[in-house]
């Protein structure tokens, strides 16, 4: 008896959640080791279908970095990264729209729908979903110390979100899973980090929170401790220090888009734990860090 009590209790804390959410966007950003291992992808599935069912409008945008650069490999090619950002040339966006639009946002889909959901694909070039540009990137040259542009081929950047074939999908009661893949001006196809495009689909949505899952606790200080609550104007200095650095500097740029546009909070959180996605929505203390618009505290 004292254990159902306690799974009744589970749902007592969940409930002021479930009200406050009821017909709500919430965008996932959903990667790291939560797409690889068998048990985490087949959890992940089955919590959106949860928040699906229980009231939400739940929208994937999904990454696939590991997944490429395996293919890549296989080809002989060595991935490259500057500032978290793959270097792109044509073959690669070759590669990486066939493993984004293809292999994984398929499986993605079917396993959402083999639980008793309703998920349908889309790539950022269905319904013009996602219309990109190149991605103008700068670093400092050691040598002069002044800034340059740093040429990374077909790695692109949201030039504009339209959001209405999502819409319609949400409003049809399917599980929208979007592949960060964008198109540009003259037809040209972009490669865009799956941060970011989960930011800017997250403030064309006017969601309620944004979440994006990560192979790490969340943002750690220095000393490799995580920071649980993070406003935005305490970034830049956490940037300039090196605190924030690597791959996790797209996912801040994300989560720093989506609030600047009205998103109410944005969420960096482990994906390697079981039911990662409700334990941050559903629990008083949450996991990871939470981002918030504001002055420093």
């Amino acid at each position: 008896m004292e254990k159902l009590i306690e799974r009744a209790e589970v749902l007592m804390e969940a409930l002021p959640y479930i009200k406050h959410f009821f017909g709500r966007t919430i965008v996932i950003k959903y990667g790291g080791n939560a797409m690889v291992e068998k048990t985490l992808k087949e959890n992940f599935a089955k919590d959106i279908i949860l928040l699906k069912y229980i009231g939400m409008n739940p929208v994937i945008v999904h990454g696939g970095g590991p997944q490429i650069g395996e293919v890549l490999k296989s080809m002989g090619k060595e991935p490259r990264f500057v500032q978290g950002i793959r270097v792109t040339d044509q073959e690669t966006m070759d590669v990486v729209e066939m493993v984004l639009g293809g292999k994984i946002n398929k499986e993605i889909v079917a396993n959402i729908n083999r639980f008793g959901g309703r998920a349908i694909g889309l790539s950022g070039k269905d319904g013009n979903l996602i219309q990109g540009r190149k991605l103008a990137m700068k670093a400092v040259n050691p040598e002069t110390l002044t800034s340059e542009i740093i040429d990374i081929g077909l790695a692109g950047e949201v030039e504009k979100i339209d959001p209405e074939i999502v819409s319609l999908i949400d409003r049809g009661n399917f599980i929208p899973v979007i592949a960060p893949v964008g198109c540009g001006p003259n037809g040209e196809t972009f490669n865009i980090n799956a941060d970011l495009v989960a930011g800017e689909v997250a403030a064309a949505l006017k969601a309620e929170k944004l979440i994006l899952l990560t192979d790490v606790a969340g943002v750690k200080d220095l000393q490799g401790e995580l920071i649980p609550k993070l406003r935005t104007r305490e970034i830049n200095s956490l940037l300039q220090d090196g605190t924030i650095s690597g791959g996790m500097i797209p996912k801040i740029n994300a989560c720093l888009k989506a609030l600047e546009k009205g998103v109410s909070k944005a969420h960096i959180i482990d994906g390697r734990i079981l039911h990662a996605c409700l334990l941050e929505i559903f629990t008083d203390k949450g996991i990871g860090t939470e981002i918030t618009r504001g002055e420093t505290s």
